[in-house]
């Protein structure tokens, strides 16, 4: 099979069941960023050891984020994906937990970077912050983005942030705090 079929040459790309859209089709769009999302944190992986303890909620992550990508993309439902739900929040919400016990509590707002890991976190968390932007223009023009969906990519960015500032401290760099009122 080739990689290219000249299909999308038109500017025109097939959505789940071949339904045709524009590539600037705000689904499109929606799950195109899911899809920056998941790279960025390929990034992110591929910087971690094999052993790293965040490597295996990073990795995770991207399944979930594969799932959403095809949730998105099929717009009469029929994907054979199970789709994010409050299992997958609930584990989410359990990481947030476990990696907040070990953090110095926040005072101010911190700017985005750290080190190396911790800035490509807040990169990640950025991009799902845009891509929830995206989500919810899709459900306000088409109701298709169920409320699941929503809350995961929310409490996603929230994660995203929660892992930015595990992996600074784990690199021993301190966080740069804003001089502004939080």
């Amino acid at each position: 099979m080739k990689i290219y079929t000249k299909k999308g040459d038109s500017g025109e790309t097939s959505l789940s069941g071949g339904q045709r859209t524009p590539k600037d089709d705000i689904r499109v769009a929606a799950y195109g960023t899911i899809d920056e999302l998941c790279c960025s944190l390929g990034v992110v992986a591929a910087r971690l050891r094999r052993d790293d303890p965040l490597r295996p909620d990073i990795v995770r992550v991207q399944h979930h984020l594969f799932r959403v990508g095809a949730e998105l993309a099929d717009p009469k439902g029929r994907t054979k994906n199970r789709p994010v739900g409050g299992e997958d929040i609930a584990w989410i919400e359990s990481r947030i937990d476990f990696h907040e016990e070990s953090l110095p509590e926040l005072k101010r707002f911190i700017l985005p970077g750290g080190g190396e890991t911790g800035a490509a976190l807040h990169l990640a968390r950025a991009i799902c912050r845009r891509a929830e932007r995206k989500i919810v223009s899709l459900h306000r023009a088409t109701d298709d983005a169920g409320v699941d969906l929503l809350a995961y990519v929310n409490r996603l960015s929230d994660f995203l942030f929660v892992l930015a500032r595990s992996a600074n401290r784990a690199e021993g760099v301190g966080e740069e705090e804003w001089d502004g009122e939080m």
